[in-house]
């Protein structure tokens, strides 16, 4: 099915193989360029109209002009899912700068890149949801919110990248990131929640962390459980000494965290708030009406 697969560029479809940009385009010479990840779940697209709004703002944050409107981005992802004959999958939607000179200058670049490819993906095999993932603390701050903030999904991932490195390095499944004044800012893909004494605490974007999709839905599913949530700095040890801790992203969904550099979190084990969460996230998900039909 892989090398079958049908990718989207600039209005066209590519058998895999022949799907290539040039080397001249600005996303790949600079990483200068913004992407959305994803996912499709039994026909339909979840909260896909988000995640082309979010596209676009991150466009809008660094001048990129994208050449469709988001009808038509819409429509683009849509139309590569039936191409591609699927129901689950993930989703990249990228939009780089596009073709210029070897140049710094975007104004080189006469129109941007667009491409979409639906696939699959595998961030935690196994039974990751059911007995958690281990973290550590990289020693890669998050770039400020007056640098290349996270605020803005770019192509330029390098920081998460070498955050990615580093927990490789200690052995464990995924990095947490902090911002400059040390407090967390979120995973190397995933935004960050604790859980203490029954209440939520998760970093405000001001951090530098992305709004996350998968958040905002976390968020609203608080209120719809009475599960109180407050956006606020969090310090290392505030999750050292959580009773529970856990991921969210689109190709994460939502996966606990049991343990810190070494700290176990809690007891060790998902908690009864993530567990709650997690068994209504996959409600949310199943439920048609929070995404777009393919």
């Amino acid at each position: 099915m892989t090398n079958d697969l049908q990718i989207y560029i600039d209005g066209k479809f590519y058998p895999k193989s022949e799907a290539k940009i040039s080397v001249y385009d600005h996303g790949f010479l600079y990483g200068d360029g913004v992407f959305e990840g994803i996912r499709a779940y039994n026909g339909v697209v979840f909260k896909l109209k988000e995640h082309v709004d979010r596209l676009y703002r991150s466009a809008h944050a660094i001048m990129l002009q994208i050449p469709l409107t988001k009808e038509e981005m819409v429509q683009a992802v849509v139309e590569t899912i039936r191409k591609n004959k699927m129901k689950d999958s993930y989703i990249r939607l990228i939009v780089s700068r596009g073709v210029g000179d070897l140049g710094l200058d975007p104004r080189k670049c006469p129109k941007a890149t667009v491409i979409v490819i639906a696939d699959t993906i595998n961030i935690k095999a196994g039974n990751a949801k059911e007995v958690g993932i281990t973290a550590v603390f990289t020693w890669v701050r998050r770039n400020p919110v007056d640098a290349t903030t996270h605020e803005i999904k770019s192509l330029n991932y390098l920081n998460s990248v070498l955050g990615k490195i580093e927990a490789n390095a200690c052995g464990a499944d995924e990095a947490i990131c902090l911002e400059a004044n040390g407090y967390i800012a979120e995973g190397v893909g995933e935004n960050v929640f604790i859980v203490k004494d029954g209440e939520l605490f998760t970093p405000p974007s001001a951090t530098g962390a992305l709004a996350g999709i998968t958040a905002e839905v976390v968020t609203q599913l608080c209120k719809k459980l009475k599960l109180k949530l407050t956006i606020t700095n969090l310090t290392p040890f505030m999750i050292f000494t959580a009773d529970e801790a856990f991921f969210t992203g689109t190709a994460m969904e939502m996966v606990p965290i049991r343990e810190v550099n070494k700290r176990t979190i809690g007891d060790g084990k998902p908690g009864p708030a993530t567990k709650k969460l997690m068994a209504e996230f996959h409600k949310v998900i199943e439920d048609p009406k929070n995404g777009t039909k393919i």
